[in-house]
């Protein structure tokens, strides 16, 4: 390797810089630069010393060089306004970057990951990348009501795909439909006999539960079924708590569905302290069927999304933004599917009605 070594005289012992490499590849230092970044102009035999010689010292770019030149960062920005230990509990957010990645990495872009913990350094996060020119395009997740990030994306400049709900955002938009998947679970629930039903949301101040939530109300509404809504934070404590709270109640409700997984999870677990059968006493649905729905007993009856593709063809629409292709609209991914399991039956009142028996 040339660092450190006397080959003409001098050693390098710092980092090398663009005017090391010409110098030691016998060109001048506009060619080189005009080498590494791959613009035209360049002779390839001599484009190829240039690199070899870049590839030996260990040049990297620096940010600073890259935002004044111009060339591309090669990577793409996702950051998320939520604590960190969501990863370790979360099934979908890790499932979701699995497809991220396999398309960034079919492009040949890497991902660069922040969690960070409110919605104002999520804002900073994008100013900083942008000034630095430290990746091409950002994905945009948890997109709310009148949403800021989306004005100050749009200044900056930097090319965006929101993943989410999104009205007049002039932005590609990328969603699922939420109304459909709700509508199906009340409907489903209904023709099992069910009549008092619950929802356990996200938090509200997203825009894909506020449509979800009043999706779920509305079916429930035409088909003159009882509904209760509560919010949580997704996490397997609050899922519990919320589901022990309308367990005790008066009046609980024979069926609830839980927006993630890990709270349907956390149910299970609460109905078999309080001594209630399920599906017979209780009816579970969870939302995103992760890997858990399917290893709980019973495994759990859930709304099925193409996760991994949802998050590969938010990337692909990144990608066209990048290279200049302009999309303002707005794309539905795909209608999820109900998968009845083990935890969803008629409730032991309606089927005794059913039988005819007391």
């Amino acid at each position: 390797m040339r660092t450190g070594s006397k080959a003409d005289g001098e050693g390098i012992q710092r980092r090398p810089t663009i005017n090391d490499i010409a110098r030691l590849a016998g060109v001048a230092k506009g060619t080189a630069s005009y080498a590494l970044n791959g613009r035209p102009g360049v002779a390839e035999a001599t484009r190829a010393r240039v690199l070899a010689v870049a590839a030996e010292l260990g040049w990297e770019p620096s940010s600073a060089a890259r935002a004044l030149s111009g060339a591309r960062s090669e990577a793409v920005g996702l950051i998320l306004a939520r604590s960190p230990e969501i990863l370790a509990f979360e099934p979908y957010f890790m499932t979701l970057i699995s497809g991220i990645e396999a398309e960034l990495s079919a492009h040949g872009y890497s991902l660069m990951l922040r969690m960070v913990g409110s919605h104002e350094e999520e804002v900073e996060g994008y100013r900083r990348w942008a000034g630095r020119r430290s990746v091409d395009g950002v994905l945009v997740q948890d997109l709310r009501t009148e949403d800021q990030r989306i004005p100050v994306l749009k200044e900056l400049g930097l090319p965006a795909v929101l993943m989410g709900i999104s009205e007049g955002a002039e932005l590609p938009t990328l969603q699922s439909d939420e109304v459909g998947a709700a509508t199906e679970v009340v409907r489903y629930l209904a023709a099992l006999g069910h009549r008092r039903l619950a929802h356990v949301s996200g938090p509200t101040m997203y825009r894909h539960t506020q449509t979800r939530v009043a999706a779920f109300r509305n079916a429930c509404a035409e088909a003159g079924i009882e509904v209760t809504s509560l919010e949580s934070d997704y996490t397997g404590e609050q899922g519990a708590q919320l589901t022990r709270q309308l367990l005790i109640a008066q009046h609980p409700p024979t069926a609830v569905m839980y927006d993630n997984d890990v709270m349907a999870v956390a149910a299970l677990g609460v109905a078999r302290e309080l001594g209630r059968d399920v599906p017979r006493d209780l009816s579970v649905i969870a939302w995103d069927d992760s890997p858990l729905c399917r290893l709980t007993h019973p495994p759990l009856t859930a709304v099925s999304h193409d996760t991994p593709g949802y998050g590969a063809r938010a990337v692909s629409l990144l990608v066209q933004a990048i290279c200049g292709e302009r999309d303002t609209g707005v794309h539905i991914y795909e209608v999820p599917r109900l998968l009845p399991r083990g935890t969803t039956a008629p409730p032991r009142m309606a089927a005794r009605e059913r039988d005819g028996s007391t």
